[in-house]
């Protein structure tokens, strides 16, 4: 994993983008928002990333050639960093050229992290990356990316796939949820739900939930979420249900469960046990040592159960998780960072 080099007095990690002929613009942006922009309301001693971008030529077409982007850096940037992504194109028929597919092959030999967002996977396939592991790209392209990579285990109804070192995520907007779970890997639940908020963008989507949902449009549309949400929210200690959210909602838990899935592309229970992991996670970054406790107060019940889901969550054991990210290892994280939720994004 990655290390937090910004909050142990080291340089930046440093994250490389590559900018190809008719790379997708909002993914470029969605890279340099998340990594590449000061955060002083943190109040940290320096940038949580240091971001560069790097191209094949001095001058590159965008998205179909809409505008052209100069100024960049030459490929041998990406020997440097410590992740590199690659954003996807249009144009997925097209092979990448042989140059940009080298330098994401020697960036991954070296172990550095290698992310892709939506038809970016083409990309890392086609540098021989995927065989044998587990892949996402966009639902629209999965039937040709299975044709053209059949090593591949390709999932193409997730949001993001985490293959330990070799991240995809499935669409542009995926591309934010995919980000935002690096930085929590990266830095911790306090300060990812900090960036998100920055965003305003929900702080936790789960990479396994759906990419899309395909039902009629309704003649009235739902009732937002968020009031619910806000409510669950403030009772995660509480042994909540979902017919209990059902209701509170005053509706039956088979429409909620539309609702839920409808809006947040997820299910009541998975979104209610995701927001109980963040909580316990900002309770162990404050300093609650007591794992009985931390349980307690997230509704996670056990500490058993807390140490389960932790570990799914972040890869790492609460005791880790706390070495990595508790007030013991001299980062400046809990009171100074605003505790304010943020609001859901709703579909």
């Amino acid at each position: 994993m990655p290390q937090d080099s910004s909050q142990r007095g080291g340089p930046p990690h440093r994250v490389a983008v590559i900018v190809d002929e008719g790379t997708n613009p909002f993914e470029v942006g969605v890279a340099t928002e998340l990594f590449g922009l000061p955060r002083p309301e943190l109040g940290l001693p320096g940038p949580l990333y240091e971001v560069v971008l790097c191209a094949p030529a001095r001058e590159v077409r965008m998205n179909h050639g809409f505008f052209t982007l100069t100024g960049m850096r030459g490929l041998d940037a990406v020997d440097t960093a410590d992740t590199l992504v690659v954003p996807g194109r249009p144009d997925v028929v097209v092979p990448r050229g042989e140059a940009v597919l080298d330098a994401i092959r020697r960036t991954h030999a070296r172990g550095a992290r290698v992310m892709s967002f939506c038809t970016g996977t083409f990309a890392l396939a086609e540098a021989g990356l995927l065989d044998g592991r587990r892949a996402t790209t966009h639902w629209m392209w999965a039937d040709h990316f299975h044709r053209l990579h059949p090593k591949v285990r390709l999932e193409p109804d997730v949001l993001f796939l985490d293959e330990g070192g070799i991240l995809t995520a499935a669409g542009s907007a995926a591309a934010l949820d995919l980000g935002l779970y690096v930085v929590r890997r990266d830095h911790g639940a306090e300060i990812a739900n900090a960036v998100s908020r920055r965003l305003v963008f929900a702080a936790h989507r789960d990479g396994g939930q759906r990419q899309f949902v395909e039902r009629p449009l309704p003649d009235v549309p739902d009732e937002s979420l968020a009031p619910l949400l806000a409510w669950a929210r403030a009772r995660l200690g509480e042994p909540l249900t979902v017919a209990a959210l059902a209701a509170r909602a005053a509706v039956s838990p088979a429409t909620l469960h539309r609702r839920f899935r409808a809006q947040l592309g997820t299910t009541p229970l998975a979104w209610l046990t995701g927001e109980r992991v963040a909580l316990a996670c900002r309770l162990i970054e404050r300093g609650e040592e007591r794992l009985d406790v931390v349980a307690a107060r997230s509704g996670l019940g056990t500490a058993a159960n807390l140490r389960a889901r932790v570990r799914r969550e972040t890869g790492l054991s609460p005791s880790a998780y706390r070495r990595r990210f508790g007030p013991a290892s001299g980062e400046p994280l809990g009171h100074e960072i605003p505790r304010a939720r943020p609001a859901p994004r709703l579909r």
